[in-house]
C-alpha cells in the first residue's frame, strides 16, 4: 500500500452535523433531500446516517483558512436546509432521540450495515476529523506513535455528548461509550514504519476483517490516499470558534512530534505507559472531561488532564508560530479556562429540566465564529 506523500504540511477538516426538525428538534432522516442541493457532494457530503450532514474543507494551508472555508459551507447548508424545514447543530449524540438510525443508501455504507446487523442502526453519533500532511508513510507512522497518549486530551477538550436518548449519562463524552461496541475502533496500535503498518492493513483484507483501509476506524489513522494522518477522537465541536482552536492546537501537535524524537517525547508524554493505563486515561477523558485525572505511570501516579493538555500547548508554541497557527492555539488556550461545551449542555438542562431547550442552545451556539455571522444570523432567525 503506496502513501501518496503531502509536499506541505496542509490540513483539512470534517465536521459531522446533526438534522433537526425544527418543531420538535428531534434528527430528522433529511440527507437524501439535503443532498439534491450539493450534487457533487464536495463540501457537503452524506455521511452513515441520514440523520448526520458532514462538511468538509478544501486541503488548505492552515487553520484559519480551514475554518473560513467550512464557515462558508456552514451558510450553504442552513440555507438550504432553511428551504428544506430542517435545523442544524454540533453535538457528539443527540440528547434525546429514542429511535433506531436510518442508514444512508450508498454502497459501502449498505455493506458495513450487512455485516454489523442492528449495531449499525444504534451508532448514532457525531464526530469531528483533522487530517494533517504527512511527508511519507513513516512519518505518519512515528507521529501517530507518538500522539497516542495525547488523544485523552483531545477527547475532554472536545467532549461534547452528556445526553443519550433522553438521559444524563454523567460522561462529558457519551460518544465513546456508544463507538465502544463497535470493531476496528478506539486507539490505534503502534508500528515501526510505513511497510509494518502495510503489512497489517494486507493481512486484515486477506482475513475478511475489513475491506480496505477505511473501516480502520481507530482514534488516529493515516490516510494514504491523501497523504495525511488522520485525528478522529473529537465529538463534533459546537461551533466554528471552537473548531478553530481543536483544528490549531491538532495540527501543531502532531507537526510538532512528526519531528520530535521518542525520548525528547517521553519528557512530557508517558509512551510506555501498559495497556491498561492507556484505555483508562481514555475511559476518563471521556467520562470526566477535563478534570479527569490522568495516568502518568505504570505505578498509578496520575495528575490532572487540563494541566497535561496546556502543557502539550506550550510545547508546540514554536510549531504553530512557523505554519500560521499562533492565533488558533491561543483559543486552544482559552479552552481550557472556559466552560466546555458539555458543561454547558447540562446548565442549559438543570435550568429548564428538559432536553429541547438544550437542542436549541445548540443550535444558537452553532452561529459563534462564522465567517459571515450578520447573514447567517438572518437564515437562523427564518430558519427557527
Amino acid at each position: 500500500m503506496d502513501f501518496e506523500p503531502s509536499a506541505v504540511p496542509t490540513v483539512g477538516v470534517e465536521w459531522e452535523l446533526q438534522l433537526l426538525d425544527p418543531i420538535t428538534l428531534d434528527l430528522v432522516d433529511g440527507i437524501m433531500p439535503l443532498m439534491e442541493f450539493f450534487p457533487r457532494a464536495e463540501r457537503v457530503k452524506p455521511e452513515y446516517i441520514q440523520s448526520c450532514v458532514e462538511l468538509t474543507t478544501r486541503v488548505c494551508n492552515n487553520s484559519a483558512e480551514a475554518i473560513a472555508d467550512i464557515s462558508g459551507t456552514l451558510t450553504k447548508a442552513l440555507q438550504r436546509c432553511r428551504e428544506l424545514e430542517m435545523g442544524l447543530c454540533g453535538a457528539g449524540t443527540h440528547p434525546f432521540c429514542r429511535r433506531l438510525a436510518l442508514i444512508t443508501p450508498l454502497p459501502r455504507y449498505k455493506r458495513i450495515a450487512a455485516d454489523t446487523g442492528i449495531l449499525s442502526h444504534t451508532q448514532i453519533t457525531f464526530s469531528t476529523h483533522v487530517h494533517v500532511g504527512m511527508n511519507s508513510g513513516d512519518e505518519a507512522m512515528h507521529a501517530m506513535s507518538l500522539l497516542i497518549p495525547a488523544v485523552p486530551v483531545f477527547i475532554a477538550m472536545s467532549a461534547n455528548s452528556p445526553f443519550w436518548r433522553g438521559h444524563e449519562t454523567g460522561h462529558a463524552a457519551y460518544r465513546h461509550r456508544i463507538l465502544a461496541a463497535a470493531p476496528n475502533y478506539g486507539l490505534p496500535e503502534r508500528f515501526a514504519d510505513w511497510q509494518q503498518y502495510s503489512r497489517f492493513i494486507g493481512a486484515a483484507e486477506r482475513c475478511g476483517m475489513i475491506e480496505t483501509f477505511k473501516d480502520i476506524h481507530w482514534d488516529i489513522r493515516p490516510h494514504p490516499d491523501f497523504g495525511t494522518l488522520e485525528l478522529r477522537a473529537m465529538d463534533s465541536v459546537s461551533n466554528p470558534k471552537r473548531l478553530l482552536a481543536l483544528v490549531a492546537f491538532a495540527r501543531s501537535l502532531i507537526l510538532r512530534l512528526a519531528n520530535t524524537s521518542f525520548a525528547e517525547a517521553a519528557t512530557l508524554l508517558p509512551l510506555d505507559l501498559p495497556k491498561w493505563a492507556e484505555k483508562q486515561n481514555r475511559y476518563r477523558a471521556a467520562h470526566s472531561g477535563l478534570d479527569a485525572e490522568f495516568i502518568i505511570n505504570a505505578n498509578g501516579e496520575h495528575r490532572l488532564l487540563r494541566d497535561l493538555a496546556a502543557d502539550l500547548i506550550d510545547f508546540c508554541r514554536a510549531t504553530a508560530e512557523r505554519y500560521g497557527e499562533t492565533s488558533g492555539l491561543a483559543l486552544a488556550s482559552e479552552l481550557l479556562t472556559v466552560k466546555p461545551d458539555y458543561q454547558r449542555q447540562r446548565e442549559v438542562f438543570g435550568q429548564t429540566e428538559h432536553l429541547p431547550p438544550v437542542v436549541k442552545d445548540l443550535q444558537h451556539a452553532l452561529l459563534d465564529g462564522c465567517a459571515d455571522t450578520e447573514k447567517i444570523t438572518s437564515i437562523y432567525r427564518v430558519a427557527r
